[in-house]
């Protein structure tokens, strides 16, 4: 059973993370997490030595849930198959979201990378390893025919992490999913992307994009 203290601690890394994927870690206040967790200061103060702790916290939970994603979305029979389960998955993740709040890690490397440099560091860190994990998979899809073969993997790699996130943050502006849909046919057509299974169908749902207005990632 977790101890008291424990619990509290959750529960400020949890409301926290909300807080700072609304607002980014620059302009959140102490005050604002205060609210956002009901604690005092004195209690928030206790388990953490300032907000950029409480934000450093955050992004290693954040880093290791997305270590999770990517485990479990880079699966399947071939490599070339892996690759599109994470690009079917990486689209129902930010759909789930209803394109609200983008990527978190993305969010922080624009804010922090210039006045945070704890914190630029530990997204620099998601990054290289998201690179190395599709340059892995990149890489053994071309050795089976799945993938061309004339452009290295791990520039490959970072091609689509740049292509994704940018992806995401016009879905984002725009509240629709057709920005990363087609930048994940695109990335299909450049990588030569060789599945034999049925292409992602845009799903057009207002009302549930409405419904989750509000939520965060």
């Amino acid at each position: 059973m977790a101890h008291k203290g424990e619990l509290t601690r959750a529960k400020i890394i949890d409301q926290a993370t909300q807080v700072f994927h609304r607002k980014g870690f620059l302009s959140t206040t102490i005050n604002d997490l205060l609210a956002a967790t009901g604690t005092t200061k004195g209690n928030l103060y206790f388990h953490f030595s300032g907000k950029e702790a409480v934000a450093a916290e955050v992004l290693r939970k954040a880093h290791e849930r997305f270590r999770h994603f990517l485990e479990t979305s880079l699966q399947g029979p071939t490599p070339g198959t892996r690759l599109e389960n994470f690009f079917r998955q990486a689209l129902e993740r930010n759909r789930d979201k209803g394109f609200v709040g983008g990527c978190l890690f993305g969010n922080t490397a624009l804010e922090a990378s210039d006045n945070a440099p704890q914190l630029a560091a530990l997204v620099a860190d998601v990054f290289t390893e998201w690179i190395e994990s599709l340059q892995e998979t990149i890489a053994a899809a071309q050795a089976s025919g799945e993938v061309r073969s004339d452009l290295a993997a791990a520039d490959l790699a970072g091609f689509v992490v740049s292509a994704l996130e940018g992806a995401i943050m016009l879905s984002r502006l725009n509240k629709r999913e057709e920005p990363l849909v087609h930048v994940l046919d695109t990335l299909r057509r450049m990588l030569d992307l060789k599945v034999a299974e049925s292409p992602v169908i845009i799903r057009h749902s207002p009302s549930a994009r409405r419904r989750a207005v509000g939520e965060e990632g």
